[in-house]
């Protein structure tokens, strides 16, 4: 009887023990499924992540961002905007979508370099996206200025702006867009500070192109008949540079001391000399930056600042990609020459 009493006390152990064993299994079970529940949640919810910005550059008329691309999101309100937008994608395909409020959903694939044009609808969308492949996704968003776009349309055609009407589109390819695109991008991710010169050429460039092929102001873009700038035009424009060499310089600044607007003054000025503003602005502080290196004995810091270079780093980086070497290696390599 006794033995009897031992064994159901063993059994009652024993399944008692199993039942704690398949509860406490449930329960990691159930931990495991609710974590990647939430997991997948925020995966579908999740916001594209900002990993580069030109806000901080004082751009006129063009800012630039970056962003690394979530994998998968159900749904995405994008923001009422008054300027141009155009969106770079680079990466692997997704499907995209998108639908304006209560209406429905138009979808489409979107490869490494296609690119969506939204032009100042007053209207916020929703967008919704599921990549395709393992690549990860990252998108470069342009953002022209409505005042822009509407002083480049006067200037080039001589027509009211209100003429303007740039037509929504997506999953286009275009090589120009896609080169200056890619440029700013590639300039952006080195830290290399962009001057006002190469962002307003770029945002001129830009404004141009898409008044040109995305509007019905296509055939009505007129090019200025003057070739090249006079000689009393390029006088001005090194004058002014060499005078202002310091100062971050901007396109506008230069184009007044010719009478041309930014547009075709760079156009002009390339005809001239076969060079970009930006381009002979650069050269010529790398040329004062050399004399400054061999002439006096100055900090690399302040031979920077006078040059106008953002800090020693943006100068040394820009000096040593013309030069072939160094601020401080050209300085030693001067002196060395100079004691021979």
């Amino acid at each position: 009887m006794v033995s009897q009493v031992k064994q159901i006390n063993q059994n009652v152990s024993n399944l008692l023990t199993t039942q704690k064993e398949e509860l406490s299994n449930m329960t990691k079970e159930l931990a495991v499924s609710k974590e990647e529940s939430s997991s997948s949640l925020k995966e579908k919810f999740a916001i594209p992540r900002l990993y580069l910005s030109s806000l901080e550059a004082g751009w006129d008329g063009l800012k630039a961002k970056a962003f690394h691309e979530p994998t998968e999101v159900d749904s995405l309100m994008t923001p009422v905007r008054r300027d141009i937008s155009l969106i770079l994608f680079k990466g692997g395909a997704m499907r995209f979508g998108k639908r304006h409020l209560h209406g429905s959903w138009r979808e489409l694939c979107l490869r490494e370099g296609d690119m969506i044009l939204r032009p100042d609808m007053g209207i916020p969308y929703e967008v919704r996206w599921k990549c395709l492949s393992s690549t990860p996704t990252q998108t470069l968003h342009l953002h022209l200025s409505k005042e822009l776009i509407t002083r480049t349309a006067e200037d080039v055609t001589g027509y009211d702006s209100s003429r303007i009407c740039l037509v929504e589109r997506a999953g286009f390819q275009d090589t120009l867009l896609s080169q200056i695109g890619m440029v700013l991008w590639q300039e952006l991710e080195g830290g290399t500070p962009i001057g006002k010169i190469y962002a307003q050429s770029a945002a001129c460039l830009l404004a141009v192109h898409l008044l040109r092929h995305y509007t019905s102001l296509g055939e009505t873009i007129k090019e200025t008949s003057q070739r090249g700038l006079t000689r009393q035009q390029m006088k001005r424009v090194i004058d002014f540079v060499q005078a202002h060499i310091c100062q971050d310089l901007s396109l506008e600044e230069l184009a007044l001391q010719t009478g041309f607007s930014p547009y075709h003054f760079a156009r002009l000025f390339r005809q001239t000399t076969g060079e970009s503003p930006h381009q002979f602005v650069l050269r010529q502080r790398i040329e004062q930056a050399q004399r400054l290196l061999t002439e006096k004995d100055m900090s690399l810091v302040q031979a920077a600042l006078e040059c106008g270079f953002a800090n020693q780093s943006h100068f040394t980086q820009v000096f040593k990609r013309h030069v072939g070497l160094t601020p401080r290696a050209y300085r030693h390599d001067r002196i060395l020459c100079a004691g021979f």
